[in-house]
Formats: structure tokens, sequence, C-alpha cells
């Protein structure tokens, strides 16, 4: 099973969202199906169906996080333990491209990639890229639209 890498905080954030699904979302749903259940005919009731259907996402839900967090690696952010040269994940970067503003950004996992917020996976192009390089260098990024460079200003 591949290793997903979380900071404590994206962590605490999933745990807490599988709580809710387990606890009150679980409930909820199994309200709804028992009221549809209750309004007659079930092969002709849109709500019973709807209900169904939410079920089957939340458990669906739970499961996927059941796995994530079973096989989750606690990352620290730079500037929150040793600092390293080199980008890994965990990092905090400043990269700038041809003549763009210099972007700033953090390395997570996958499952706590959010760009808005200035969380980039380790798996996107980007990513990918620059891991294990260091400040000065020049990294050639490829994206299914094309290929460009990218110059590391700052990590940590």
């Amino acid at each position: 099973m591949p290793t997903n890498f979380l900071t404590k905080e994206g962590f605490q954030k999933l745990q807490e969202e599988l709580d809710h699904l387990r606890t009150t979302k679980r409930q909820e749903v199994a309200e709804r199906l028992h009221e549809a259940m209750e309004g007659g005919e079930l092969i002709e009731n849109a709500e019973y169906e709807a209900a169904k259907n939410e079920q089957a996402f939340v458990e669906g839900r739970i499961q996927e996080l059941d796995v994530l967090l079973a096989t989750a690696q606690i990352i620290e952010e730079n500037g929150k333990g040793k600092k390293h040269d080199a980008i890994q994940v965990g990092s905090k970067v400043t990269i700038k491209e041809g003549n763009f503003e210099a972007e700033t950004f953090i390395i997570v996992g996958a499952a706590e990639a959010n760009p808005r917020e200035g969380k980039i996976s380790n798996e996107s192009p980007i990513g990918k890229s620059i891991l294990s390089h260091k400040v000065g260098e020049t990294v050639k990024v490829e994206t299914p639209g094309g290929t460009y460079n990218v110059k590391i200003i700052k990590v940590g």
C-alpha cells in the first residue's frame, strides 16, 4: 500500500471528518432511510433512492479515510523541526517561472493538496519535479500542457 503523506493538521482534519461520518452522518442517513421506508412504495420512492445513494457514499468515504489514515506518514513542515537543504514533502518552497511573480507553497501529500491554500501535492507535476532539488537550481517541469522551467528561490 502506498504511503500517504499528511501534516499533523491534515491528519487531524481527516480524523475529525471520519469521526463525524461514523457518528453523526451515519445516524442522519439511517433516519432518512427509515423515514423513506415508511413512506410507502419503495420501488417508486425517490427519497429512499437518494438516501441509499448517500449511505453508499458515506460508507465509501469512511472506508477511504480508514485506509488513508492507517497508511499515513505524518510530515513536519520546514520551520517546525530540522531544516533540510533539499526539497522534500513538508518543505515550504518559493519558485519563480520566467518573468512571472514568485510563488510560495508547501509540498504535501495528495490527500491534503489544496492549491488555493498554498499546498501542492508531491505527485503534481511541479511537486514531483522539484523534490530533492535545492535553492538556486532550475528545474524542468513537464505537464500535459507542455514543459517549462522554474527556478528554486527559497526552501524553508
